[in-house]
């Protein structure tokens, strides 16, 4: 929160050209945050919460340890028989279901979900929830909001009339500058429409990306991936940081810092030890930009971890993701498969 209303985007200043103070500031936070951790109320510059429902924020651009602002996360909870509010606002949003049932009013078309669905809400939508069902219902909440604030799409609120209507002329259809093809695009995203797949990550089945083409939503990706117990996740490094939400389970990860070398042209210099954050379910893991990762699941505990991450580092050149290590699940399987093409 800022000192005297929401913050939407966080400004960045320096008295020299070099911002390494401000990284090392951010690399300092904490990384992993649990259900104590409310960074953002919802009582200060939101319209979403009725009587009965609630929001709570875990990360966003006003917190005090700044960790990201390309990714945003929520909760909201709608007790059994209620709603929120409805609103619209440019930005798209990635609901995860995490209890319950219940459906969205998006542009007036309905649009059922239940636990374990990602629900989105598309560009320039008018949307609310809806549980109209005995128990409750609560949803993790991913969007890359400040990216449409940065880019000036800010025009928001709730229902009502155009200011100063004389001025303007009648309405015209809105989606006439969308994407061709949106409106046949999916927005809820069940299991059954995604495939599993041993990757050099690990277990994983992609929710959101852009190969999903039958998806309505361009700006968050999202996987769900599967650690057995005892066992890690590929080692990874990448550009674009992420947010990890713990599904089940408990573990920690490792990151190791990646230094830029600047010499005649850019080197990485991955540190040598890495940094150690222990999690368990519920915990939001933070994993900075341009960092190694892996995860590790404990003894007896086998993994389910959500992982989210801003499209937009694909569209700025950072598409690649460069493993170090692979997952021993994969190593098992490519070496299955050798042995078979071996024996044929």
């Amino acid at each position: 929160m800022g000192k005297k209303g929401r913050v939407f985007v966080r400004g960045l200043t320096s008295e020299t050209y070099g911002l390494g103070d401000f990284r090392q500031a951010q690399l300092a936070a904490e990384r992993v945050r649990d259900d104590s951790i409310v960074v953002d109320d919802a009582k200060i510059g939101h319209s979403g919460d009725s009587e009965k429902s609630r929001t709570w924020w875990r990360i966003g651009p006003g917190d005090e340890d700044f960790l990201t602002q390309t990714l945003q996360v929520h909760f909201v909870e709608l007790p059994g028989e209620s709603s929120n509010h409805g609103h619209g606002h440019q930005n798209e949003a990635a609901f995860y279901i995490l209890e319950g049932r219940g459906y969205e009013i998006h542009d007036d078309q309905r649009y059922d979900w239940e636990k374990d669905d990602l629900v989105f809400v598309h560009t320039d939508s008018v949307h609310r929830h809806f549980n109209p069902y005995p128990e409750k219902a609560v949803a993790l909440v991913v969007k890359a909001k400040c990216s449409w604030m940065f880019m000036g799409l800010i025009q928001q609120g709730r229902s009502g009339p155009v200011e100063n209507e004389e001025k303007f002329g009648p309405r015209e259809d809105w989606s006439a500058i969308w994407t061709p093809g949106v409106l046949d695009r999916k927005k809820v995203i069940k299991p059954a429409d995604c495939t599993w797949e041993t990757t050099q990550l690990g277990r994983v089945r992609v929710m959101n990306a852009p190969e999903r083409t039958d998806a309505r939503q361009f700006s968050v990706d999202a996987l769900e991936l599967q650690v057995p117990a005892g066992s890690r996740s590929g080692k990874y490094w990448k550009m674009a940081d992420e947010v990890h939400y713990i599904l089940e389970g408990e573990g920690y990860a490792l990151m190791w810092e990646v230094e830029a070398e600047i010499a005649e042209k850019y080197y990485a210099r991955i540190a040598k030890e890495p940094t150690r954050h222990e999690f368990k379910q519920g915990d939001t893991v933070y994993v900075p930009q341009n960092h190694v990762c892996q995860i590790f699941a404990a003894d007896g505990t086998p993994l389910r971890v959500l992982s989210f991450q801003n499209r937009l580092f694909k569209h700025l050149g950072y598409d690649n993701v460069a493993y170090l290590e692979d997952a021993p699940e994969y190593t098992a399987s490519t070496s299955q498969i050798g042995e078979l093409a071996g024996q044929a």
